[in-house]
């Protein structure tokens, strides 16, 4: 399970918790310009947007959970298990695999509008990395600086939505979230005004009772409503500083504490947390066990190479 998040200031930021009950070697990878993406099915892309993000390196290719291109257009995979629904290879259509995809899109698309008219015309196949890496099922979430939608590939067709609360989790569908958030519409930061029964007296006995009925389990659906509330009811100084510790603070508040939630292979945990201010492409992170935030500056690099650069991040 995961949370993915855009927080707005003086700069726009983007983000995620990654909760699994294993890793898989993830890193902070930066791909630049001049790097070859390899398709299995379409063109490789030989000259494209620069990105950075955390991945798993395999065989020299970045498979990302979530990056941010030099333009400032991000996008994250999260988990959809039993709501994903991947194709046959179709003629006449873009046929792009679901691990190419976040490289697909960055490299070609500097906002969310190019994103959606190449979301239109893609197939997504039913093609696995490897025999060891199978497809994960998923959904997307994409963000620039004006706004976010999200992709979900379902039994019908892929579906592209407007997505503005700039929040996506797990399951249920987009759809169910849109509707969902209209029963917490009485949530409020202030206190709360007692509407049972004019007859019966009420009164607050402690601060934050604005917000009683605030789900605060682990289930993606109240993972949802409580990254949104908290995230459109933060406040920063609105300088660097204050706005990425502020993110944080906001993925720390849908953060999975090991041994709370149960997986058939052990427990979820939040592995990492990523924050990439998408204006400057500084990306960010913590780690499970190390929670001292990191920064590693895509533009102090050579964004016209054609190699990878790996950074191993203590912890995972």
């Amino acid at each position: 399970m995961c949370t993915a998040i855009c927080y707005r200031s003086n700069a726009s930021y983007f983000g995620r918790n990654l909760d699994l009950d294993h890793g898989y070697g993830e890193g902070v990878v930066i791909t630049p310009r001049n790097y070859e993406i390899k398709m299995r099915y379409e063109k490789p892309i030989k000259a494209h947007y620069a990105m950075i993000g955390m991945a798993t390196v395999v065989d020299d290719y970045p498979l990302y959970y979530e990056a941010t291109n030099e333009k400032g257009l991000s996008m994250a995979g999260l988990n959809f298990p039993e709501n994903a629904v991947y194709c046959q290879f179709a003629e006449g259509r873009d046929n792009v695999t679901p691990f190419e995809l976040i490289p697909w899109i960055l490299a070609q698309c500097a906002c969310v509008d190019e994103a959606k008219a190449l979301l239109e015309k893609i197939n997504l196949v039913n093609t696995h990395f490897s025999e060891q890496l199978p497809l994960s099922p998923l959904h997307w979430m994409i963000s620039d600086k004006n706004g976010s939608i999200v992709a979900e590939p379902l039994k019908d067709g892929l579906k592209i939505y407007d997505n503005p609360f700039e929040v996506l989790t797990n399951n249920p569908p987009f759809e169910y979230h849109c509707t969902n958030v209209s029963n917490y519409m009485g949530l409020s930061t202030g206190q709360a005004i007692s509407q049972f029964a004019e007859r019966i007296p009420m009164k607050n006995y402690s601060l934050g009772m604005g917000a009683m009925g605030l789900p605060g389990d682990y289930s993606s659906a109240s993972r949802f409503i409580r990254a949104l509330f908290v995230k459109e009811n933060s406040i920063s100084e609105h300088n660097e500083k204050s706005n990425v510790n502020q993110f944080f603070h906001i993925l720390n508040s849908v953060a999975m504490p090991k041994g709370c939630v149960r997986s058939a292979d052990g427990f979820e945990y939040t592995h990492y947390s990523s924050c990439c201010n998408a204006d400057s492409g500084i990306y960010y992170y913590t780690t499970y066990d190390e929670l001292e935030i990191r920064a590693i500056n895509m533009h102090d690099v050579d964004l016209n190479k054609s190699c990878l650069y790996s950074y191993v991040v203590k912890g995972l």
